[in-house]
């Protein structure tokens, strides 16, 4: 008797996956209580960064989806120029007044990636400077916005995400909006350049709406120790109320990484190559985001 012949299914014949089951009511109860053992024993790790795996997965991330997939509707684009595997540095657009970007960034990544991949964030001395939000960070993968960090980091093949426009973007006024500040002296790049880590340019549109920066209380600022004191539509004017964002409508796109690895380490002391690359870094995040406002209908839409 011949053997039966195989037909392979033609993408049209392809079966839907299967629904996902929602867990149920004692799962997701069983799961929070095993969380809250672990917590109370000691029973988690923590790696020498202070990043803690369990915490964000359980307690931080969830905390972040409402937001992510309801508030701001986030939609990402090129998430297959992010690697699957091994280091690489993230660069992206900074904005907001608050570094909400940052955080939505860090959710798209692990929960629209194929290999959801985490990504630590390298954040400024000021994050770090209040135990409470600096401890918070810490667990959530953020490091200290340092060269030795952050090679240490791709070295590991860990997922780098860097914001170089620093205060000067989050705190830019929104006359400014979408139109990046200085790069700084491209320390990331050197970074990059000495671990042969690729560079993902990534732009982000949305944020520059959630707090409209109508003008700095510079006085309040020096007196309260920040680099800016926002005065927005809403904030201080409605008080607390002012601090709840406005629901804009946001893209997060990865564009085609560079790769950095044909340079060598040596590349890192070279001015010119690194003002170079820094200098296509930002040229493509700002194209990337022309293209993105004009697919978006309105700033809530």
């Amino acid at each position: 008797m011949p053997e039966a012949r195989v037909i392979p299914l033609r993408p049209d014949d392809e079966q839907p996956p299967p629904p996902v089951t929602p867990p149920s009511w004692d799962d997701q109860l069983a799961g929070v209580l095993d969380f809250l053992q672990r917590r109370v024993t000691g029973d988690y790790d923590t790696d020498e960064f202070g990043f803690d795996p369990d915490l964000t997965d359980h307690l931080l991330l969830p905390a972040l989806r409402p937001w992510f997939q309801r508030w701001f509707r986030v939609e990402t684009q090129g998430l297959e120029n992010v690697p699957d595997v091994g280091g690489a540095l993230v660069v992206a657009n900074h904005s907001g007044t608050v570094p909400v970007d940052a955080l939505m960034t860090t959710v798209a990544l692990h929960d629209d990636h194929p290999a959801a991949r985490r990504l630590r964030l390298l954040g400024a001395d000021l994050v770090f400077q209040h135990p409470f939000i600096g401890s918070l960070a810490r667990k959530l993968g953020v490091t200290l916005a340092c060269n030795e960090d952050a090679e240490r980091l791709l070295s590991a093949g860990e997922l780098v995400g860097v914001f170089p426009e620093g205060f000067k973007g989050v705190g830019k006024p929104f006359s400014e909006r979408y139109t990046l500040q200085r790069f700084g002296r491209g320390g990331f790049v050197s970074a990059a350049l000495r671990t042969g880590a690729p560079i993902v340019p990534c732009a982000i549109v949305g944020a520059e709406e959630i707090y409209p920066m109508l003008g700095n209380a510079r006085t309040a600022a020096r007196l309260l120790g920040l680099p800016y004191f926002p005065i927005t539509p809403t904030f201080p004017l409605l008080g607390p109320l002012g601090a709840v964002p406005l629901p804009s409508k946001w893209f997060i796109a990865f564009g085609e990484p560079i790769e950095t690895a044909s340079y060598g380490p040596a590349a890192a002391d070279d001015p010119m190559v690194v003002f170079n690359l820094t200098d296509q870094v930002r040229e493509t995040i700002q194209h990337s985001l022309y293209r993105l406002l004009l697919q978006r209908r309105s700033v809530f839409s």
